[in-house]
């Protein structure tokens, strides 16, 4: 592959499903993420999160370098992913957001739920979405991007409401089995995983006051420690788009509340010169594996461009 730039890819997953799923064909099955781990493995130096940050820094990184991550806090984390990656003999860090976990929904994935759960078309007027066809795996994806559009950027309160309603029209009940238990996470960090923060309640960050972001940061991490039992030193911005979800305020924040690096979902690799509560993640959405090779070669080549 020739030379390479001592620069840190960090890859971002959110789920590893047992089989695919066919109303999102793009998320990694357990089959596919063995494969990407495989690739991953024969072409780069997989490291642990922590050890990277602190390589980076000292110059000793060495070239081809990559690390894992997990966002949100998935059950399927715990279950289809872990043993995967302990067979592979890979570590990864789990950024997880604590007020989900035990029986939690995420907003986006009750949304995605319930239009997955619709037998008629579904009644979003209320969101100035008119009637949304759902009569086809199709015509959900379109009703899912439309809800998830419309209500992603509202305020918490009001898009929980929002989301409530969307269910009840929907007759159905957001699953109490999609994120991790708290004894999911101590399970990952008992067998040699990272667990980082998240904050509480995911927020776009840059929708809310300093003290409510400060809040859902220093929370996140407390509860994750009493969880764990062991320092949480790394965060992950939710959505993480500099200046669109966060902003230069909260990455004071991230480092005044004792955080020793933070990721954002801007694309690209870290070098030497990175800020270290602003690096960069890609996501490896391609399904063929020389596709993803070729993605990755091009993420790491590609220094990080946007931060606040």
């Amino acid at each position: 592959m020739g030379p390479f730039p001592n620069r840190l890819s960090i890859l971002i997953f959110h789920r590893v499903l047992p089989q695919p799923d066919p109303l999102f064909p793009d998320l990694v099955s357990a089959q596919q993420f063995d494969r990407q781990l495989a690739l991953l493995g024969r072409w780069f130096r997989v490291l642990p999160l922590p050890e990277a940050v602190r390589r980076l820094r000292s110059g000793t990184l060495p070239a081809r370098s990559a690390c894992i991550t997990f966002d949100d806090g998935y059950a399927d984390n715990a279950t289809v992913a872990l043993p995967i990656l302990r067979a592979r003999g890979m570590h990864a860090t789990f950024f997880v957001a604590t007020g989900f976990l035990n029986g939690g929904c995420m907003w986006n994935d009750a949304v995605i739920e319930a239009v997955r759960a619709a037998n008629a078309d579904i009644d979003a007027r209320f969101l100035d979405l008119g009637i949304l066809p759902a009569g086809s795996v199709e015509l959900k994806r379109k009703a899912i991007d439309a809800l998830i559009g419309v209500l992603k950027y509202r305020p918490m309160d009001e898009r929980r409401e929002c989301v409530a309603e969307l269910a009840r029209r929907c007759a159905f009940t957001p699953p109490a089995d999609l994120m991790m238990s708290d004894a999911q996470v101590r399970g990952l960090r008992e067998a040699g995983m990272e667990i980082g923060g998240h904050t509480v309640n995911h927020p776009i960050l840059a929708r809310l006051q300093p003290e409510q972001a400060r809040h859902e940061i220093r929370e996140g991490k407390r509860r994750l420690e009493e969880i764990a039992g062991a320092a949480v030193t790394l965060f992950a911005y939710p959505n993480g788009k500099p200046r669109q979800d966060y902003l230069a305020e909260h990455v004071e924040i991230v480092r005044e509340s004792g955080f020793e690096a933070a990721v954002s979902t801007a694309w690209g690799a870290a070098s030497a010169d990175a800020d270290r509560y602003q690096l960069p993640r890609f996501t490896p959405w391609d399904r063929t594996p020389t596709r993803f090779l070729l993605r990755l070669i091009q993420n790491t080549l590609r220094s990080q461009i946007e931060r606040v």
